[in-house]
């Protein structure tokens, strides 16, 4: 039984997250529907990260078992013709070993969240960011994004619900970028780690705004990282302006 990885590309505002759930749309459920469409059997696809409701992708992966052996482009084609009118797209699909888990083989993940300070309310990028009203200083969110780097228990940025068996987990990265958009700037932020926490990048987004903004200094976040105490976070980013931008395997599925 071949097995295939498909890229994924989403908006997430339509959809209650990545997840299969009883009663509302989901990812998950729209793309397996389409399969169904051409493979009886009904087979259900594993994702590389469970996104929440309203979270974008622009570089999901997940892997699904198929009875019939598909020409990858004759495949990719077909699921996207069956996903119309809904707003996901299968950007690449590859045959993979049978021993290629989407979730499991990946060795790192990369988020991106896009924020944007501007006075005028946004309109094109409407749900696809963040949008703030008060200017906000790099240097001190960098300095901020410094206390988290390396292996730490994350208990404070940790949605209480996660299910996650330990808190503990090493960020690799936080590089934050700024650019000058009409009227205001945006904030991008990149997030690497091999596996994340429940809201753990929203976490960090929104106390690193705080830093930002100048209403926390830099150390708090060392502070409430110690702290390992959720009510030590910042407020909580929502979810509009994260995506999950890449999965990294080694060897590499796609080219």
């Amino acid at each position: 039984m071949p097995r295939y990885a498909f890229k994924i590309e989403y908006d997430g505002k339509p959809y209650h997250g990545w997840q299969r759930q009883p009663d509302v749309p989901s990812v998950q459920q729209t793309i397996e529907e389409a399969l169904y469409k051409i493979a009886p059997e009904k087979p259900s696809i594993q994702g590389a990260g469970r996104t929440d409701a309203g979270v974008h992708a622009t570089g999901q992966v997940a892997h699904v078992d198929l009875i019939k052996s598909w020409d990858t482009e004759r495949l990719l084609e077909a699921l996207n013709f069956h996903l119309r009118p809904a707003l996901i797209s299968i950007t690449q699909c590859q045959v993979v070993n049978e021993d290629f888990h989407a979730r499991f083989s990946a060795i790192e993940r990369r988020y991106k969240f896009r924020l944007v300070s501007r006075r005028s309310p946004v309109i094109v990028d409407s749900g696809w960011v963040w949008q703030i009203q008060r200017d906000l200083d790099i240097n001190l969110m960098r300095k901020g994004a410094e206390h988290l780097i390396g292996k730490h228990d994350f208990t404070t940025f940790r949605s209480s619900i996660c299910q996650a068996k330990s808190p503990i987990k090493t960020l690799d990265e936080i590089r934050i970028k700024e650019f000058d958009i009409e009227h205001g700037k945006e904030f991008e932020f990149t997030i690497r780690a091999r596996s994340f926490l429940h809201n753990q990048v929203r976490s960090f987004v929104g106390t690193l705004e705080r830093v930002g903004a100048k209403a926390w200094d830099h150390t708090r976040v060392k502070e409430a990282l110690l702290a390992v105490d959720r009510s030590a976070c910042g407020p909580v980013s929502p979810p509009q302006g994260l995506y999950l931008a890449e999965v990294i395997y080694s060897p590499k599925v796609f080219p």
